[in-house]
């Protein structure tokens, strides 16, 4: 099978690789209307693009993607609900109801090619045993995509009374696995802040973490030693990781909504 126009066209550029995926960037958007061309050049001057993750499978290791995020594949694969019993099923869906991602994630396996939905999110490709020293656990609604030797866990956050008030989530997603992970971020892997903590901590005063270390201890809670020290402060409730790990930061906070979200586009 041969593919005509796609990694192959002028405007198609691969920015990173891993394992069996790639990230292509469309440099020009040829196909938006005369009276969007404007916005699109300067929003291209920018930086701000579409972004594509591919998969080529070998018939080996298959990936699973977050629900929707398929728009099309070529060749022999096969797509499953990655459902093995009952039991799992029953697992998956609790996991998916804590942690605010899709119960069932698609698994596909086979040999061939397969495209992602373009996002103006930036999409990185990470290892967690390689780059986060094991389990990495994300923050909600970041995760695109994994090879299928990924494992999935819903990990609690400590001290659920303080996590409540702060406006987090009971749980998290934690990713563990040899393979490769996709997430989308609001900013690119260059912008991200590594914390590498050595039994000390590290306090963030919003939804700015990205990914961290299971390892961490992390906790919700207010920033000073009393409720009249949190007033004082002008800070309320704070993120607290603590240990030995690492923390990956973004300048922005990492729930950004997507610019086209409600107009039709992608």
């Amino acid at each position: 099978m041969h593919i005509y126009n796609f990694l192959d066209n002028d405007d198609a550029k691969t920015i990173a690789e891993k394992g069996p995926f790639k990230v292509i960037e469309w440099q020009r958007d040829l196909s938006v209307p005369y009276l969007g061309a404007q916005a699109a050049y300067f929003a291209a001057k920018m930086d701000v693009r579409r972004r594509q993750l591919v998969a080529q499978l070998d018939g080996r290791t298959g990936v699973t993607l977050q629900a929707g995020a398929m728009q099309w594949t070529a060749g022999s694969i096969q797509a499953t609900t990655g459902v093995k019993g009952v039991g799992d099923f029953f697992g998956k869906a609790l996991r998916g109801s804590v942690t605010g991602e899709s119960a069932i994630k698609p698994e596909y396996m086979g040999e061939g090619t397969i495209v992602c939905e373009p996002t103006y999110r930036h999409i990185l490709l990470m290892s967690p045993q390689t780059e986060m020293g094991g389990t990495m656990v994300v923050n909600d609604g970041l995760f695109m995509a994994c090879t299928s030797d990924i494992r999935h866990r819903a990990i609690m956050v400590k001290r659920p009374s303080a996590m409540v008030a702060g406006n987090e989530g009971l749980f998290n997603l934690g990713l563990d696995g040899a393979g490769v992970v996709a997430l989308e971020s609001p900013v690119p892997a260059s912008e991200l802040v590594a914390v590498d903590l050595e039994g000390d901590e590290l306090k963030v005063d919003g939804n700015f973490a990205i990914a961290w270390s299971e390892d961490l201890s992390f906790s919700v809670e207010r920033s000073g030693k009393s409720l009249v020290g949190s007033a004082v402060s002008g800070e309320g409730l704070v993120n607290v990781y603590r240990g030995h790990g690492r923390v990956l930061l973004s300048p922005v906070a990492s729930l950004t909504p997507n610019p086209n979200a409600g107009t039709g586009e992608v």
